[in-house]
């Protein structure tokens, strides 16, 4: 069972999401108490390999209340749990020009934190203008189309 917790709407908006892979990640307890409060953010964060490992940077999430001393630092850095042919694939992917991986969403699957990180390929702002604009289209046909079934629920 997938439990969101959070959605990086930003990333889907600045970025064309090519690929997506699920990885676990490394946390402290804090963290995953944080974490079931809803208490993230995933707005500027961004995923790096280095050394062979890869590795959640910037994703805030916040000190737990009731943790006293034992509180979390809010903005390190996380290891992303992945296996090595994961991370081979994600290095040929990342060698091409503007690619870079970003985290479009964090969830509970089975009790344990997952995060699923985008291959992403930067957009222009002619093509977020462009998206906007099937959204609105989208959403009037789906408007229109609920007015009509409505319309046609009340002459029955």
């Amino acid at each position: 069972m997938i439990k969101p917790i959070a959605t990086n709407k930003k990333a889907i908006h600045d970025y064309f999401i090519l690929e997506r892979i699920e990885a676990g990640i490394v946390l402290l307890g804090t963290e995953v108490k944080s974490l079931r409060d809803g208490h993230v953010n995933l707005k500027d964060s961004y995923a790096r390999i280095n050394k062979g490992e890869a590795y959640l940077i910037n994703c805030h999430i916040s000190p737990y209340s009731c943790g006293g001393h034992f509180n979390h630092e809010p903005e390190r850095t996380r290891k992303l749990l992945l296996k090595k042919r994961e991370i081979k694939k994600l290095l040929g992917k990342m060698t091409e020009k503007g690619m870079t991986l970003v985290p479009t969403q964090i969830y509970f699957k089975d009790s344990k934190v997952k995060v699923e990180i985008g291959v992403a390929k930067g957009k222009k702002q002619y093509d977020k203008r462009e998206t906007l604009r099937e959204k609105e289209e989208k959403r009037d046909i789906e408007r229109a189309f609920k007015g009509r079934l409505q319309k046609n629920v009340k002459h029955r």
